[in-house]
């Protein structure tokens, strides 16, 4: 028998305010939306444009206006994470602030394994680099912008070259030929199944 998962985040945000006004649908997509905002926030250390088109968003079809859907999202949203938006967006800079000044022998040794994730493990620069900023944004708590933008400088001002250069560098040589050659096989394959057959007589 599958036990289904409960969220224990769920039902204080249902208890909100606001939470306890919503029909079951209206519930769901402000909680969904909620989970939108959050990973926002932890990506980019800010959420006031999101929140503004989501609350249109979710507003346009309901009896309320996107002033209300806004405030709705938020009482869900602190329902749900146990502090405001602001709050959270506010708690991510103070610590980037004291990483910014101490972890700079962290933040170098990220970059270098975003190096090493493409040789070892050939890759794309673009994922090694989100796969390891999203790994010290955890680690240290965080934004990702900021993580990465800490990797970059540390890297180049290490290094005397760009992180990103020294990235693609190394894609060109671990990654991008076994991509190409997957392409070339692709098309091969393709046109394999296109051919059409020599008429028999």
């Amino acid at each position: 028998m599958v036990t289904e998962y409960i969220d224990p985040n769920r039902q204080p945000a249902r208890d909100t305010f606001h939470g306890k006004t919503l029909t079951d649908s209206q519930f769901d997509e402000a909680y969904a939306i909620s989970a939108i905002l959050h990973r926002e926030i932890l990506k980019s250390g800010s959420f006031r444009e999101k929140l503004t088109d989501y609350a249109h968003a979710f507003a346009r079809d309901q009896r309320f206006d996107a002033l209300k859907g806004e405030d709705i999202l938020r009482d869900v949203f602190k329902g749900r994470y146990d502090q405001s938006m602001n709050q959270m967006r506010e708690g991510l800079m103070e610590r980037e602030a004291i990483v910014q000044n101490s972890g700079q022998d962290q933040a170098l040794r990220h970059a270098n394994s975003i190096l090493a994730q493409i040789k070892d493990v050939p890759q794309p620069f673009y994922k090694a680099h989100d796969a390891e900023g999203v790994g010290m944004a955890r680690k240290h708590g965080i934004t990702e912008i900021g993580a990465k933008k800490m990797m970059a400088e540390t890297h180049e001002k290490d290094q005397g070259r760009t992180l990103y250069k020294a990235g693609k560098e190394l894609e060109a040589v671990h990654y991008t030929p076994i991509i190409e050659a997957a392409r070339a096989q692709r098309r091969v394959e393709t046109a394999d199944k296109t051919r059409t057959p020599a008429r028999v007589r």
